[in-house]
């Protein structure tokens, strides 16, 4: 029977040269490893010039076993060959050990390799691999394996002990460095001499405090689980930030989410961490904790507030959204100011993140964010609004990567999957796998509620739960407080300054003057969606579909309806009831496509007015594909999401 061994890569976090250093103090005995009582060189030869060595040893080990099995076998102890070949310009060191006694029934054959971090060149590498092929061994042979697998375990998890040890005995006799042997080319020569000089040069930049952090009890409490790779990879980046950056070189926790979000591709992550930097510097983010003002308005009207800890001492941040006056808080502190707020929300996270790190003495890397969407209508999809949420989620993946750890989701009305369809593609993927959907108004579900996430008692009351928060209902912000009131034109009539005017078009309307916009689908499930605001005169709003051909006159005074081949009911339909649009109002609406053919938006000017209608207005078609996709998304989520269908809101 043939059995393999492998063990997983190790890596010393120090030189391959002083790593062979402290490997030669482990002969001939080691006082960690009692099993071996002596190595005894046979053969030791040195080639090309030194630089590669060649040594042969017989090594006696006890026999690990019970005094009856050694009593049976009749030995105490055996030999083993070990075969060692050290190349110090390639930086390796290969070993390969044989066994000698009993070779006749068993071998066992065991390789092991030190070599430079292939990553980060002041790192070592070790990985080990052994083969016990087991012939006949007066039957114990299942014995013989169980002690193989025992030996080898122990032999394993002691081996990076030892050098360990050795390491820390070099350093107190001063040895804490070994040059580099030069290669062959004297210009290799004075490379590698350069990179020798450049890594020294690049260790004494690390704060002594900062290199002595990165041991495994210092990553396993604030960083948590990193591979070796990606450790080397945090080194090289904080090196590389030291050497090049000319900002502040940001902690660990920060460096390693910016590793995270590409992937630890440090080129990529030094980049994108390079241009956080700058901005961060630009807009005094660092400062925005203390110099933050909140204002008035947002002490008021914004739903949202940090509420205690998730089951997983995450902090979490609940937000009411579906209670948001969305165009009340733009038009009274601008789209700078929600994304300052904004701003200033994902530093207190940073510094929750950084005391829950500190009080539970684990890595807490991410925040929870609690989302209510009880309330949510059309009116949250106001295109500017829409934009300013657009433009903030850009801003906060380019800067605040890796620092959500959750979204919950929680009583989405049938009008989510239209606003999810229009910002889930802006939004990291991997951000996205995060968002859970809870659609129905009871989400304290027994098996997979809220409370297999957070804590019973700390679930907020408007959710069933017992716990009060601080967070208000926001409710609408009053229009005295918007910062740009409409202006008054030398007519007397009033047009709006709007800010989004490449995002809208206008158009104005007299007495029986009809606008109507003639939309072609041949998509069917697709979703319409329209927002508008209206000005000076109230007008009718109506959404028609027909399968006839549709011409249009250009006379504002005649509908397309007009034509003698179409009757409402037979050859055209109302799909949406005719709404009374007020003066001043902002209108949104959405409405399913469900079959192919021809979409009629159309607004009417009341007849009995000597105004002129000023009507400002967007439309936007979400293809079938997109949306199916996005409802797709949310099926397993939703708990009881109904398909969204045609709906408006003021």
């Amino acid at each position: 029977m043939v059995q393999k061994y492998q063990s997983p890569v190790r890596v010393y976090k120090y030189p391959f040269e002083l790593v062979m250093a402290a490997y030669e103090r482990r002969f001939p005995k080691c006082p960690q490893m009692p099993i071996v009582l002596d190595c005894e060189i046979i053969e030791d030869e040195e080639l090309d010039g030194g630089a590669k060595r060649e040594t042969k040893r017989r090594c006696k080990l006890a026999v690990d076993a019970p005094y009856l099995f050694k009593k049976l076998i009749g030995l105490d102890f055996v030999f083993f060959i070990q075969h060692n070949s050290l190349d110090m310009r390639a930086r390796t060191l290969n070993i390969e050990a044989t066994n000698e006694t009993f070779a006749s029934r068993i071998e066992i054959f065991e390789r092991c390799r030190y070599y430079a971090h292939p990553e980060n060149p002041s790192w070592t590498c070790f990985d080990q691999s052994a083969t016990l092929d087991i012939k006949n061994f007066f039957g114990f042979e299942h014995s013989m394996e169980k002690m193989g697998m025992k030996q080898y375990t122990q032999t394993t998890l002691k081996g990076k002990e030892i050098i360990e040890y050795f390491i820390g005995q070099l350093k107190q006799e001063g040895i804490s460095h070994v040059p580099r042997w030069p290669s062959l080319d004297a210009n290799d020569a004075d490379s590698a001499d350069a990179e020798s000089v450049k890594l020294q040069t690049t260790s004494s930049m690390l704060k002594k405090e900062d290199s002595a952090s990165l041991d495994d009890e210092y990553i396993s409490k604030n960083l948590g689980e990193m591979t070796p790779l990606q450790e080397s990879k945090l080194v090289e980046l904080e090196a590389l930030l030291k050497e090049k950056n000319e900002y502040q070189t940001p902690d660990h926790q920060m460096i390693c989410r910016f590793l995270r979000a590409r992937d630890f591709n440090v080129e990529k992550s030094y980049q994108m961490l390079q241009d956080s930097l700058k901005w961060r510097q630009e807009n005094d983010i660092d400062r925005i904790l203390q110099l933050y003002k909140q204002p008035p308005v947002v002490a008021k009207h914004f739903p949202g507030g940090w509420h205690h800890r998730d089951r997983d001492g995450r902090p979490l941040y609940v937000l009411r959204l579906g209670h948001m006056d969305v165009k009340g808080l733009l038009k009274s502190i601008g789209e700078e100011g929600l994304l300052r707020l904004t701003l200033h929300i994902c530093e207190e996270g940073l510094q929750l993140m950084r005391d829950s790190t500190k009080e539970l003495e684990k890595p807490v890397s991410t925040w929870c964010l609690l989302v209510d969407l009880e309330g949510l209508s059309m009116r949250h999809l106001w295109r500017p609004g829409v934009k300013a949420l657009l433009n903030i989620i850009e801003t906060v993946e380019k800067n605040y990567p890796e620092t959500m750890g959750r979204v919950l989701i929680v009583r989405a009305p049938r009008v989510f999957p239209i606003l999810w369809t229009l910002i889930s593609t802006f939004i990291d993927e991997n951000t996205r796998s995060k968002f859970l959907f809870y659609g129905g108004q009871n989400c304290l579900f027994p098996d997979d509620g809220l409370e297999r996430y957070l804590p019973s008692e700390i679930i907020p009351d408007f959710l069933g739960g017992p716990c009060t928060t601080l967070v208000h209902e926001g409710g609408l912000v009053p229009k005295s407080l918007y910062k740009s009131a409409l202006e008054n034109e030398g007519n007397g009539e009033e047009k709006a300054p709007h800010p989004h005017q490449d995002m809208y078009k206008s158009m104005d309307l007299r007495a029986n003057q009809f606008f109507e916009l003639v939309i072609k689908n041949d998509d069917p499930k697709s979703v319409l969606t329209w927002d508008f605001d209206v000005l000076n005169v109230d007008v009718y709003f109506t959404v028609f579909r027909t399968m006839e051909t549709i011409c249009q006159t250009g006379d504002l005074y005649t509908s397309v309806f007009d034509s003698s081949n179409l009757e409402e009911g037979k050859t055209f339909f109302k799909e949406e009831p005719t709404l009374l649009c007020r003066h001043r109002e902002s209108v949104q609406g959405s409405h399913v496509m469900t079959t192919a053919g021809t979409y009629i938006l159309q607004w009417t000017c009341s007849p009995s007015t000597d105004k002129v209608a000023h009507v400002m207005y967007h439309y936007e078609i979400l293809s079938s594909a997109n949306y199916k996709g996005s409802m797709t998304s949310l099926q397993s989520g939703f708990s009881t999401m109904s398909v969204a269908s045609s709906c408006q809101s003021r």
